[in-house]
């Protein structure tokens, strides 16, 4: 019997192409997505470890919340030279290095931020040269390092991003007005996050002391061992010569063992992501497995009957037919981990196209990449060949093989309809129901309705699939009947074929359901409340200077600019945040509505509420707010203040749940600086960005937005997420697509007698590719409605997920994308037709009719 199964995969090499594709390309998915997973943690630790070499223990300073500041606002820590000096003398020491970290976003050379919307990866350290006159950690490849105040060394990839050569002056900020200095060097770094997309910037000890802490102190003390020297009892000797609060030591071993627990979890997460939709593709596939094994057992009726009147027993076919798929699966699975693993090669050159800038490495291939990529590839094979054995074993020896298209018993059906309806019935159940706002339950519901609905297709394939026979009937006249016809003579293949393209629109149509309707909810959140024509605002988040609406309302084209502060309400009930505003002149930058109350009731001790946090809170128009205004976030500290609810009004983005007057809250703000100004310009008064960041001293912080710009900074993230799925989805499309070719072009086969005698009576042979084409773009046309409209049923059914973080979330179905789908399935079915088609008008009448 397994000779049988090997001679069964030769014989019927050319059927089963597509369906060794379809195994081929889900294999590939998971195969490149583990060995890409492997490859990104790799280079991330190496890069990492490079970053750690010679580092034997990292002496850290301890910042606290609650410290004091001096009056300059310049951090104090604990690390100054004096306790640098006693660790070297600790025995064991080669070398301490004082280090200064901080963050300066720089100005390109057309005056453009680099990298201001990712400032923790702008970094900015001193230099510290060793005896020969070069700093070990930051190797110097052309010019040289800063030794004054005015100079600046930046990285060398930095630097060729924002277009610097040596001798340009650069202009960056690290929490204030613009600064410039003379680069005079260009370094190499290691370091992942610069080389991952951030920057590098470099002074010399005492500048960078006086940007990022105070004079003669520091943020870390770097110490390397000499040989041979344990780095646990290492670090142990350091820390007793620490002071007792405000420093910590570590080890470089537990550095390392951190950052790669950290790199683990990153790689991991992205792992897992990845493979989802790898699952998602490998069970679109199993259709086409299902469906051409039962094909294929159709088509070898009489030989099955012949094996089992020689003896084989049901259980000996069951096993041939297993084992004839197990060797399909083995062969795909290998060539799909070997084309997995050019998909994990160019991975990181597409992602860093886009701007994730990858550290560099080796292709990582472990022996549990390629087991699991095997087996997976396998045992899906095997399982979906599973319910077509049995239906061969239980073909008898004596049975003489009916024709393929007689439909099957009613009661097969029946019990089918019946299993698929409490599926669908209870998936709905569950999301509407009991999900309660949780999403793994309101997926596992989903999931469970989908499959349901996979259950119930040949159903629902009568009415749809007639629906559409009765255009092209109308149309093509008796090709178009035909083709219909050949459709509808087995609904659970019609069903198969077609559910395979379902799954990747109903998924594809409902994350577009969804991003649109989030979409459409940011752009009413973010614009709710907002006259203003432009927001300025620290890219930093480190606020802007008080007297900066004052200076921004002297530009010429402005009309009114308003500052906005926040400050903390600390209380026994945990802590809020209160917006301060200017209440004459909020007015007019702003539309908020007030459901009781106004804004012009604002004061002092007095404040307006939103009207979410009022319902939260218990409180209405004359109530009482007793909090500590600019406490911690633990709530100590602050000032005990008493104020009263003079407003509600509507919840908006624009100010937190709580407004106060700007003169209340200011001195209790983070520095005593804004959040931001809202700028109103005058009636034809436009382009004023420029000017306004001019009269803001134009740091690289500063960031001027209009509505525009504001909005595309909130949709943004949808947008491009939406874009990756439909990438990561349109993998699961292709295979469906293959799918439908593989019926195609198997029903042909099936045909052969049939087309020859159609030829015979008069059918031309671009009758007979018409009619092919006809029969794929019904099929596909059946699968694209079942998924555009299960896709936009569940994405309304889950809306109250959304709804609940977007107050304003309600579903929008974006018609025009759904028209598309439904468009690019008619494309789909013309082009997956065009081989069995070409094959089918290729057949020779006389040998057609001739044929077994």
């Amino acid at each position: 019997m397994l000779r049988t199964a090997l001679r069964n995969v030769l014989a019927h090499t050319a059927r089963l192409v597509m369906t060794a594709l379809a195994v081929l390309l889900g294999v590939a998915f998971v195969s490149g997505t583990l060995v890409f997973g492997d490859t990104v943690a790799s280079a991330f630790r190496g890069a990492y470890s490079e970053s750690l070499d010679g580092v034997a223990v990292s002496v850290s300073a301890e910042h606290r919340s609650g410290d004091p500041l001096p009056e300059s606002g310049e951090r104090a820590t604990v690390l100054d030279d004096a306790l640098a000096e006693r660790i070297a003398r600790v025995p064991g020491v080669a070398s301490v290095r004082p280090t200064v970290n901080g963050h300066a976003t720089l100005a390109a050379e057309d005056g453009e931020p680099v990298g201001a919307d990712a400032n923790g990866q702008n970094l900015a350290v001193n230099h510290a040269p060793g005896g020969d006159g070069e700093d070990p950690r930051y190797p110097l490849v052309r010019g040289r390092g800063p030794g004054a105040s005015n100079e600046i060394a930046l990285a060398a990839d930095t630097a060729e991003r924002a277009g610097y050569e040596i001798g340009d002056p650069v202009r960056f900020a690290t929490d204030g007005p613009a600064l410039t200095k003379e680069l005079v060097g260009l370094v190499s770094t290691d370091d992942p996050r610069v080389t991952a997309g951030g920057t590098l910037a470099l002074f010399d000890t005492a500048t960078a002391q006086r940007l990022f802490v105070s004079p003669g102190y520091y943020d870390e003390i770097v110490v390397a061992a000499e040989p041979g020297t344990d780095q646990e009892r290492l670090t142990g000797a350091v820390g007793e010569v620490l002071p007792e609060e405000g420093a910590s030591a570590t080890s470089g071993r537990e550095l390392a063992t951190r950052q790669t627990r950290m790199l683990d979890q990153m790689s991991g997460s992205l792992t897992k992501a990845l493979l989802v939709f790898a699952g998602i593709a490998l069970f679109v596939g199993a259709f086409i497995i299902a469906n051409t094994f039962t094909m294929l057992i159709a088509q070898r009726s009489k030989e099955i009957a012949l094996l089992r009147a020689v003896g084989a027993s049901r259980r000996q076919v069951v096993r041939s037919v297993l084992a004839e798929a197990a060797l399909l699966g083995l062969g795909a699975s290998a060539a799909g981990f070997v084309l997995g693993l050019g998909i994990a090669a160019a991975l990181p050159a597409l992602l860093d196209a886009g701007g994730a800038r990858l550290p560099d490495g080796p292709l990582v291939i472990s022996p549990k990449a390629l087991l699991a990529s095997l087996t997976v590839g396998v045992v899906v094979t095997v399982l979906a060949a599973w319910l077509p054995a049995r239906k061969a074993a239980r073909i008898a020896p004596v049975e003489v093989m009916s024709t393929i298209d007689t439909p099957p018993p009613a009661r097969g059906l029946v019990t089918r309809n019946l299993l698929g309806g409490v599926l669908a019935g209870l998936g709905l159940l569950i999301m509407g129901y009991l999900a309660a706002g949780e999403l793994l339950i309101a997926l596992f519901g989903a999931g469970l309705f989908l499959v349901g609905l996979i259950v119930l297709a040949p159903l629902l394939s009568r009415p749809v699939v007639g629906l559409a026979g009765r255009l092209t009937e109308r149309f093509f006249g008796v090709i178009g009947k035909l083709a219909k016809e050949n459709a509808l003579r087995n609904p659970r293949r019609t069903a198969a074929t077609a559910s395979a393209l379902m799954i990747g629109l109903c998924l594809i149509t409902g994350l577009t359901v969804a991003a649109q309707s989030a979409r459409q909810a940011v752009i009413g959140e973010v614009t709710k409340g907002l006259a203003a024509d432009y927001r300025v605002s620290d890219s930093a988040y480190n606020g802007i200077e008080a007297d900066a609406a004052e200076r921004l309302a002297a530009v010429p084209g402005v009309s009114v600019a308003t500052p906005l502060a926040s400050a903390t309400l600390g209380g026994p009930g945990g802590s809020d945040t209160v917006t301060g505003a200017d209440p004459a002149a909020f007015g007019r930058v702003s539309d908020l509505r007030f459901t009781s109350g106004a804004l012009a009731d604002l004061g002092p001790g007095r404040v307006a509420v939103s009207d979410t946090y009022a319902e939260e809170h218990g409180l209405t128009l004359g109530s009482t707010v007793e909090r500590r205004l600019g406490a911690s976030y633990d709530g100590e500290g602050g000032e005990p203040v008493t104020l009263e609810v003079v407003g509600v009004y509507e919840h908006n983005q624009i100010v937190s749940g709580l407004l106060a007057g700007i003169g209340q809250v200011l001195p209790h703000a983070d520095g005593e600086k804004l959040d931001s100004v809202l700028v109103k310009a005058e009636p034809g008064a436009g382009g004023l960005d420029g000017k306004l960041r001019e009269a803001l001293g134009d740091s690289p912080l500063l960031k001027v937005q209009d509505k525009e710009q504001i909005v595309a900074q909130e949709v943004g993230g949808v947008n491009t997420v939406l874009t990756m799925m439909y990438g990561l989805l349109g993998m699961s499309v292709l295979i469906a697509v293959l799918g439908v070719v593989n019926t195609l072009a198997m029903s042909v086969f099936e045909r052969t007698r049939e087309i020859g005698m159609l030829r015979a009576i008069g059918l031309d042979r671009a009758g007979v590719k018409q009619m092919v084409r006809l029969e794929s773009v019904v099929i596909c046309l059946f699968g694209a409605v079942l998924g555009t409209g299960s896709g936009a049923f569940l994405a309304w059914l889950n809306s109250g997920l959304a709804g609940g973080t977007l107050a304003s979330y309600e579903t929008v179905l974006p018609w025009g994308r759904i028209g598309l789908f439904l468009v690019l399935a008619l494309v789909v079915g013309v082009l997956a037709a065009i081989w069995p088609a070409r094959r089918a008008a290729r057949l020779n009448m006389l040998e057609a009719i001739n044929a077994p």
